[in-house]
């Protein structure tokens, strides 16, 4: 089965306030002279030395203004509230998530000690990628996922290539099992969410930013094999949600959960069966039913 996914931005203005006045009153503008922009709008890239790049899904607008390197450290320091220290621990990591869901990707020169990233230095680009829920878009999906009869969701996986809305849809899935849906009479379920790059619930400060449905636990930062082991324990869900598993430790671990009883909904790139069997460990999910049911998007 196909679905298209739409879109929609929150709020601009979680984006636009971190930007130094001349730059903020360049981007407004800019985002006001086309109706369709802010709507389109995925990226904001801001590379040191060179042009602001807006990015949506049909084509790159490019905005000459020459960012300066003290112009990045301003908005960095506005990210991360005039503390960058607080915040190494996310810059090693690579991204920064802010209230709104957004998420900030940074890049520089990286300090290295043993084999780790310790820290960044001369940052020299900042990618903001825009946070967007669209409530209600796995409605279609929702009557094929869920075993009506058992009052529970066959163990599904969503296949779909990068940028093509799958993290949008398996948010938006968990956030209507975790709720309930009282038009179909489906009871709310107790679901648990292993975000290891903070991509689903986007935690700001311990709160996610996305709606999760209220029977929503979040576990981040972590890998997904050892999230969905401390959730079993810890919290005794009874749906575990991943997004983008495929390594042998991502299937162990969804065989432990589903021997527990405990029902599963995962996401991975792909785009065609060929492209599962290709994955020795999820094709052997399907092969032996572990994986009832497969959805490309």
């Amino acid at each position: 089965m196909f679905f298209f996914v739409g879109v929609k931005l929150k709020n601009i203005e979680e984006i636009l306030k971190y930007f130094p006045n001349p730059i903020y009153s360049l981007l407004k503008n800019t985002i006001a002279q086309d109706k369709n922009l802010e709507r389109n709008l995925q990226e904001i890239r801001i590379r040191a030395q060179r042009a602001i790049i807006l990015k949506t899904r049909q084509a790159d607008i490019i905005i000459e203004y020459t960012i300066s390197s003290s112009e990045i450290l301003q908005i960095l320091e506005k990210i991360c509230e005039n503390s960058i220290y607080a915040y190494k621990n996310q810059i090693c990591e690579g991204f920064i998530t802010v209230k709104g869901g957004h998420r900030i990707g940074i890049t520089g020169t990286a300090v290295v000690q043993e084999g780790k990233i310790i820290n960044l230095k001369y940052v020299t680009s900042l990618n903001f990628r825009i946070a967007r829920e669209v409530i209600g878009c796995s409605q279609h999906l929702l009557k094929e996922i869920i075993d009506f009869e058992n009052n529970t969701i066959y163990n599904t996986l969503i296949v779909s290539p990068p940028g093509k809305g799958k993290t949008t849809l398996l948010r938006d899935i968990i956030r209507n099992l975790s709720n309930g849906i009282t038009e179909i009479n489906f009871k709310g379920m107790t679901c648990g969410i292993i975000d290891e790059r903070g991509e689903l619930s986007a935690m700001y400060k311990g709160v996610p930013q996305n709606d999760i449905g209220i029977r929503t636990d979040v576990i981040e930062n972590i890998s997904k094999s050892k999230g969905m082991r401390m959730l079993i324990r810890s919290m005794a869900p009874e749906i575990i949600a991943c997004d983008e598993i495929g390594s042998n430790e991502d299937v162990q671990a969804i065989k432990e959960i589903i021997t527990a009883g405990v029902k599963g909904i995962f996401t991975m790139h792909g785009k065609t069966m060929e492209d599962i069997k290709n994955n020795k460990e999820i094709n052997y999910l399907i092969e032996t039913k572990q994986i009832e049911k497969v959805f490309f998007l």
